[in-house]
């Protein structure tokens, strides 16, 4: 894989509302990549809904468009795919969620080699809670690193900040000091 400062890291926006906890935290990190590392940072809004295909027919999914496309092709193109999520009932938020569906149909579509380019690849995960207890983030935490597994991605771990309101996160002492080493694995 290439070095950190030739990494492509793709930051990817899940939360249902723009600058929250989650994305603050993100944003926090990646102040601290190296020189010359990538970033590119893309809302997960905006997909269609999935249907799954894989038992009609062929099981062949088409080619996506519009926003579609431009996740997939990014998605292939990052190195590092930092997944920005809120805790939403114990998991993801729901764009993370369709996203993740999306994969089961990039899989199938021809051309692609979704799963053989994903392998190797860094997943991350980065998100805020509203609770006493960081427990509560396991499920998400499990959602990701096994998506990661499927893939035959390496696991860079969650970075997890407490917040509630708008900004919260950045009381979050801790949270910001783990953020400054999150990204350098």
């Amino acid at each position: 894989m290439a070095d950190q400062a030739q990494r492509r890291h793709l930051f990817l926006l899940g939360s249902t509302r723009p600058g929250g906890n989650a994305e603050l935290l993100a944003r926090r990190a990646a102040e601290h990549l190296p020189a010359g590392a990538e970033q590119r940072w893309l809302g997960l809004d905006g997909l269609p809904p999935f249907t799954d295909r894989r038992h009609d027919g062929d099981g062949i999914y088409p080619e996506p468009t519009g926003h579609a496309r431009t996740l997939l092709d990014a998605t292939l193109d990052a190195t590092d795919l930092v997944i920005v999520s809120p805790l939403y009932w114990y998991s993801v938020s729901a764009p993370v969620k369709l996203y993740l569906d999306h994969w089961s149909a990039w899989m199938r579509v021809p051309g692609t080699d979704f799963t053989s380019r994903m392998a190797g690849r860094t997943l991350y995960g980065v998100t805020a809670y509203a609770g006493s207890d960081p427990s509560d983030a396991d499920p998400l935490t499990g959602t990701l690193r096994r998506s990661a597994d499927y893939l035959g991605m390496r696991w860079g771990g969650v970075l997890l900040g407490s917040g509630n309101r708008p900004g919260d996160v950045l009381a979050d002492e801790s949270a910001l000091l783990r953020a400054k080493s999150f990204l350098a694995t």
